[in-house]
């Protein structure tokens, strides 16, 4: 199987591979730059474990072929925090019981980092539909709805 060099900036740091044509990004992730952050769930693109964002959109990275992040930038759950320094909105999922069993849990940070760069100020209704594409059989959602909301507010400084 012939092998794509592509180049990836990764959690700010620039990647180079040579990955096979049919490399799922999840596995590159996973697999070859062992940011195991990012869960293989259902590998159908329902549950959204795997969920990342690409040039700050979210994307399903067990739906992604590696060779489509050539060139662009992708953030994983390895990416918000700084440091030690928990990004405000990983803290609000510790504050505010965002998480049972935490497998979701990467996926639903990413999606919520999403929802609060387009709308800084989401409503309720937002945060739920913003959310549509990411599964949690734990929480019951509200936790996480609350989290995200109380992030948003502490992002805003208010």
């Amino acid at each position: 199987m012939s092998r794509i060099p592509i180049e990836v900036i990764v959690n700010g740091v620039a990647q180079r591979a040579e990955v096979p044509a049919r490399r799922l990004l999840a596995d590159f992730l996973r697999d070859d730059l062992f940011l195991t952050g990012t869960k293989r769930g259902c590998e159908t693109g329902v549950c959204g474990a795997c969920s990342v964002l690409l040039d700050g959109e979210v994307v399903k990275s067990c739906l992604s072929l590696a060779v489509q992040a050539d060139g662009h930038e992708v953030t994983t759950v390895e990416g918000l925090a700084a440091g030690e320094d928990l990004h405000p909105l990983q803290e609000a999922f510790a504050e505010h019981g965002g998480f049972q069993c935490g497998y979701c849990t990467p996926g639903m940070l990413m999606a919520a980092i999403a929802i609060l760069h387009e709308t800084p100020s989401p409503t309720e209704a937002e945060v739920r539909a913003g959310l549509s594409g990411n599964l949690c059989r734990c929480t019951g959602y509200v936790g996480i709805v609350e989290s995200i909301m109380a992030a948003a507010e502490k992002m805003r400084g208010t």
